[in-house]
């Protein structure tokens, strides 16, 4: 669809979009909230020295009224009763809580700007918290991992082994673009991805596990939603990853991990145990408490380090006022599940391949399913096998549906025991056989 072919009212909405992107795109989270990587050693030389000394960051001052003003009337000159119109409005309006969080960075209006959008360990998800699932699967976990035993592989792989072997392995999904992968030494994440660029945390070794992950969450999720965004006709917002959509994004991405088999034991430990570790940093742990946290539940001193750092970046390392991110890990793989398990259930086969539109939410899909079929919103140019393998997912989605009305808990091992045929042989005519 061409732009003289739009309504007036497309058309106009298309223009605040643009306005949008102008206003928005200078707000970048994580980026301003990143730890220097020296803080890594000065913090281990007082841990081995049995007297840990809180981390000490300095960040930047941050005025960003200019921003938040013309995002305002962003919101003020658009229609909250139109779909487009809404979600401008709200696009708009998590950029200002963003701006107004990161103009709070130390502070306890950080912490109440966060949980706005990102939510809390105590949120609930149906009749569980977000707390309560991932002491669940932090049990399963361990239970299972006990049982099993870790698999980890003695083989580990440096940044820029991983750097190079990730942007050769995508090469062929983004031809004829290309992304770089570099290596950032001052990454809180192992990896970040962007419409251009992937970064790779240095000073870190990655298992062939990690790297299978990697691929799956940042390349071929993150990387190709911001991608597919930037390359919509119209609505150019759905390119910037604005911070409502983390939820889903984090979720979609998690999700193409489970459907891929790339996922493992430790890296759903981790997800809940970084839930568990913010409740215990806002009841007012401090940073030594995270780090200590993770340490005994098994992680490497590095690897604590960083879990921890996720939590405290841009709050106090005193506790109480820290960054909750990481909530939206779990809690957005079980609603891109659900999500997508209703959509089969209700024929919406094409709602898998939408959420690959650009950076959106599940809400998004729904409101704005009709401007896909008139075009004002463009199909994803890039979609990985999984999704673009329709019947392949369907069939996981319906057999995922179909099992959940099974109530597994009335059913044990015991169950699957053959019944004994002694009797029923002595009493069989087997002269019907000869």
């Amino acid at each position: 669809m061409t732009p003289c072919l739009i309504s007036k009212d497309l058309r106009y909405f298309a223009e605040l979009d643009a306005k949008l992107v102008e206003a928005a795109g200078s707000i970048k989270v994580l980026s301003a909230l990143g730890w220097p990587a020296r803080a890594y050693a000065k913090f281990m030389a007082t841990w081995d020295s049995k007297q840990p000394r809180l981390p000490q960051i300095a960040y930047p001052r941050y005025d960003l009224t200019d921003r938040r003003i013309a995002l305002q009337k962003i919101i003020d000159a658009s229609d909250k009763d139109h779909p487009v119109g809404r979600y401008i409005i709200q696009t708009a309006a998590s950029y200002i809580v963003a701006a107004r969080m990161l103009e709070s960075v130390g502070k306890p209006d950080f912490r109440v700007l966060s949980e706005i959008l990102y939510g809390s360990p105590t949120d609930k998800m149906g009749s569980f918290s977000n707390l309560a699932l991932a002491e669940q699967f932090i049990k399963i976990t361990t239970d299972l991992a006990s049982a099993v035993g870790e698999e980890e592989s003695a083989e580990r792989f440096s940044p820029e082994a991983v750097a190079a072997e990730l942007k050769s392995r995508s090469l062929p999904f983004f031809a004829p673009r290309t992304i770089e992968v570099v290596v950032d030494q001052n990454l809180a994440a192992k990896a970040a991805a962007g419409s251009e660029r992937v970064r790779i945390r240095g000073m870190t070794s990655f298992s062939r596990a990690e790297i299978e992950q990697l691929l799956e969450h940042e390349v071929y999720v993150h990387s190709a939603t911001m991608l597919n965004g930037r390359a919509q006709p119209f609505l150019k917002s759905f390119g910037l990853g604005s911070p409502r959509t983390t939820g889903t994004q984090e979720g979609l991405a998690t999700f193409a991990e489970l459907i891929t088999a790339t996922m493992d034991l430790s890296r759903l430990r981790r997800i809940a145990l970084r839930i568990k570790a913010i409740h215990l940093a806002l009841e007012g742990g401090d940073f030594v408490d995270v780090f200590r946290f993770f340490l005994d539940s098994g992680q490497s001193e590095k690897e604590s380090f960083q879990s921890a750092g996720r939590i405290f970046r841009g709050g106090d390392v005193r506790g109480r006022f820290v960054f909750t991110k990481d909530v939206v890990y779990l809690k957005g793989l079980l609603s891109v599940h659900t999500f997508m398990r209703k959509a089969i259930e209700q024929r919406k086969i094409n709602f898998p391949q939408l959420l690959f539109v650009g950076r959106v939410t599940l809400g998004d899909i729904i409101a704005l399913e009709q401007f896909v079929d008139e075009g004002f919103i463009a199909l994803p140019q890039l979609q990985p096998k999984w999704v673009a393998n329709r019947q392949g997912l369907a069939a996981y989605l319906s057999y995922s549906a179909f099992t959940h009305h099974l109530n597994v808990a009335e059913i044990s091992l015991a169950d699957f025991v053959d019944a004994p045929l002694t009797e029923d042989l002595e009493s069989l005519d087997l002269s019907v056989f000869a």
